[in-house]
């Protein structure tokens, strides 16, 4: 405890230089949390991006691809699912629930949905959350239309704002189905997945508007199907993209899986979401791996900054040294003088590092979560992160045995010849 209360006073003495060294661990610290804060967050957003679904069935593809178009909206599907397949995987007794799937048109950039309103009663995210509306209320009528959040937010889109249409998934298009506009019955509140960047129609909706269509050509001025005349037809699909299952019993999804997989009829896949979502980001692990090494890079340098003040220091401490050893101070004790300084500055350049990530979490939460759909929880330090900090001090000690043994190695003679 002595030798503590003279590090202190030591560290008193040079409060500017030792402040600043402080300054920069902590510093150093706070973005290596943040970084950690953020991989874990972002990681825990990506793995709930869709729960409760059992099986999600598709084009034979691979199993990447097919997760990316049918719950990213990114990509496209190489091939369609015919309609009687649907309804007979979907009517199987192991089959509690479905969500039909039909992807291909675009408004403004943002992916159109085709499904049933059984995708707003089964769809599930963050683990057990369930869609809510901010507003309105699922499409009921044919050319109603329910958006995300942020379709809502991006295109300042009202409740009841009519709404057009264009085929194909380019960013600008010049095929528009603006004979058949639809209306924003439903705005969904935000969920930080890719539901904030859709527009969702009813199945019969997507059939509606393509049903003059001829291989993807728009039919020529004058031969319009008018909306009346659609209302009356029979807009039951022929095709959709994929579909989600939810099953009575999860210990039958791999045998539904491998039914599916091997179906007679047509070259299908059926993938369990949640690993094809940690396949997905492993395949990410590049930049995960980078971010990390960035952190522990700035923490190192943080050090490197602490040992050169502390070298630095030596050459004017010599006398100090000096004196401590000629009123009876062992080498030991000027080591455990200067080990003890390096312990008080990592230790509370870590705790003043941790008021940091605090503080970036008050003041950037809710904006992470707007612009980014990052949701950073402000809780209590958790194990992995008790570790790094215990890791950086452990860092600075280590960093703090080459001064101490240097000042360990000078004679006493070389600071009693200093001129008082």
């Amino acid at each position: 405890m002595n030798i503590f209360k003279l590090a202190f006073s030591s560290l008193l003495n040079r409060k500017f230089t030792v402040l600043l060294t402080v300054f920069t661990i902590a510093t150093s610290v706070a973005l290596l949390l943040i970084v950690e804060r953020v991989r874990v967050e972002a990681r825990s957003g990506f793995s709930n991006t869709i729960s409760g679904t059992d099986l999600i069935v598709g084009a034979r593809t691979g199993s990447v691809q097919l997760l990316l178009y049918s719950v990213f909206r990114m990509g496209d599907a190489v091939n369609n699912i015919s309609w009687d397949t649907y309804q007979t995987i979907s009517s199987s007794t192991k089959v509690a629930w479905s969500i039909p799937l039909s992807l291909g048109d675009s408004h403004r950039g943002y992916r159109v949905l085709g499904t049933t309103e059984d995708y707003f009663k089964h769809y599930r995210y963050a683990r057990t959350k369930d869609l809510q509306f901010a507003t309105g209320k699922p499409f009921s009528d044919l050319y109603d239309a329910v958006i995300g959040a942020e379709v809502a937010k991006e295109l300042n889109y009202k409740l009841n704002q009519s709404i057009v249409i264009a085929h194909g998934t380019s960013q600008v298009s010049f095929s528009l189905h603006d004979d058949k506009p639809f209306r924003i019955a439903g705005i969904l509140a935000k969920t930080g997945t890719p539901v904030d960047r859709t527009v969702h129609v009813s199945l019969a909706a997507i059939e509606a508007i393509h049903i003059d269509w001829q291989a993807g050509v728009p039919p020529a001025p004058g031969e319009e199907i008018n909306v009346v005349t659609n209302r009356q037809s029979d807009l039951t699909p022929k095709t959709i993209t994929a579909f989600m299952l939810g099953l009575h019993n999860r210990i039958d999804t791999f045998q539904l899986q491998r039914s599916i997989n091997r179906y007679p009829k047509e070259a299908l896949l059926a993938i369990l979401p949640g690993v094809t979502l940690q396949q997905l980001w492993d395949s990410l692990s590049m930049v995960e791996k980078t971010l990390q090494f960035i952190s522990i890079f700035v923490v190192l340098t943080g050090l490197s900054g602490m040992l050169g003040v502390i070298l630095s220091s030596l050459a004017e401490r010599r006398r100090e040294m000096a004196i401590l050893r000629a009123i009876g101070a062992r080498p030991i004790h000027i080591v455990a003088l200067l080990l003890s300084e390096v312990i008080i500055v990592s230790t509370v350049g870590c705790l003043l590092g941790l008021l940091l990530l605090y503080g970036f979490l008050l003041s950037a939460q809710s904006l992470l979560a707007e612009k980014f759909s990052l949701s950073l929880s402000i809780n209590l330090p958790s194990y992995y992160e008790i570790f790094l900090l215990s890791s950086v001090i452990i860092g600075a000690i280590l960093v703090g045995c080459i001064p101490a043994l240097r000042a360990y190695r000078q004679a006493l003679a070389d600071g009693l010849t200093l001129k008082i």
